[in-house]
């Protein structure tokens, strides 16, 4: 049976076909800007807890068909590199952008592109950062033909070629910093209904998977997911949140997007959010868009970050903006939880 769920994952593509102009969902590289003239400011995508660059992760092609301004419709996320800006079911490292036009604009045409021909993207007007591709305000000082985000990525980039090419006509800059480059295809979520298990039936289930967890240091069809998350999941064997995630996924284990707009993240603990804070363009609210697995942690060949899930709340009504400009929506990262019991404090005795 079909849900309402549609379910993303990563396939190798032409480096081309992931260009502005061919409105693709794709994880890594560098971010291929829907509106090209309003991008975000620099300030804007710095990380909450270090205050350094986020790094591009993905892009999620998502068009309304019910509002004309919506025909082109793209939500962004960046995050931090930096381990210690991982705090436990905390977000200020992660960011969301979403940015969106009608069918008629002023860098696309009307209709869909040839994608049986190579050819270059859509050049933006926008001067942009060498390493991270977002806005570039800044140019090398020596040779004044590299622009730079700010002074971070500049001093990456020296470090990693343009001291050797700079002043030259050589291209001597590097994506030391960006993640692997997949294109994500989508396809709908097929769910088995099951009859439903007793009590008895369900813990016999839970005990069994518990010592073949211990004796093989596997988690079967969520044997791909990182060695760090795997320790946590082991020991919420018996917590249901977590049974009905790995249930769940276990027909999809590569799944890395699950996509419902309107629809419920699909949790994996108990701890989700209090409350969704309100569109910061209109004011109106934001609504569950889509969320992003463990799993594609495997792909980013980045030790450094970490995630349950990231599930991206966006405006309810798609607002438009002003100037057509990057609209910023909310993110919660979302993670394992220790069910391991607390220990009270010694009592301290008065007498």
């Amino acid at each position: 049976m079909d849900s309402s769920v549609d379910l993303g994952f990563l396939e190798p593509c032409e480096e081309w076909l992931l260009a502005n102009k061919f409105f693709r969902s794709k994880v890594g590289g560098k971010p291929a800007w829907l509106e090209l003239t309003n991008l975000p400011a620099v300030k804007d995508l710095l990380c909450g807890e270090c205050g350094e660059p986020c790094i591009f992760l993905c892009q999620v092609y998502a068009p309304l068909e019910d509002k004309e301004s919506c025909f082109h419709r793209m939500v962004y996320l960046f995050v931090c590199l930096k381990a210690t800006c991982y705090q436990h079911n905390q977000s200020k490292n992660i960011i969301a952008f979403r940015s969106q036009l009608p069918r008629s604009n002023a860098y696309y045409g009307f209709d869909p592109p040839d994608e049986t021909k190579k050819s270059d993207p859509v050049p933006s007007p926008v001067p942009l950062c060498a390493v991270c591709g977002c806005r570039g305000p800044q140019l090398c000082s020596r040779c004044k033909k590299v622009n730079y985000c700010g002074v971070i990525h500049q001093r990456i980039d020296w470090r990693n070629g343009h001291k050797t090419s700079c002043g030259t006509t050589a291209d001597g800059s590097t994506s030391a910093v960006l993640f692997p480059q997949f294109e994500i295809v989508t396809e709908p979520e097929e769910v088995d209904i099951e009859p439903k298990l007793s009590a008895a039936e369900v813990e016999k289930k839970q005990m069994e998977e518990y010592e073949r967890l211990v004796s093989e240091g596997k988690t079967g069809e969520l044997s791909e997911l990182p060695e760090s998350e795997l320790d946590n999941y082991s020991g919420q064997i018996e917590d249901k949140h977590f049974d009905k995630f790995k249930k769940r996924i276990e027909a999809d284990p590569d799944q890395i997007l699950r996509y419902d707009r309107k629809g419920s993240p699909l949790w994996l603990s108990p701890v989700v959010p209090e409350s969704i804070p309100e569109c910061e363009q209109c004011g109106g609210a934001r609504t569950f868009e889509f969320q992003i697995m463990p799993q594609l942690l495997n792909s980013l060949k980045n030790e450094n970050i970490d995630w349950g899930t990231l599930a991206v709340y966006t405006c309810e009504q798609s607002c438009d903006t002003a100037d057509r400009g990057y609209a910023k929506e909310f993110v919660y990262k979302q993670d394992v939880v220790s069910t391991e019991p607390q220990v009270p404090p010694p009592e301290i005795d008065h007498e």
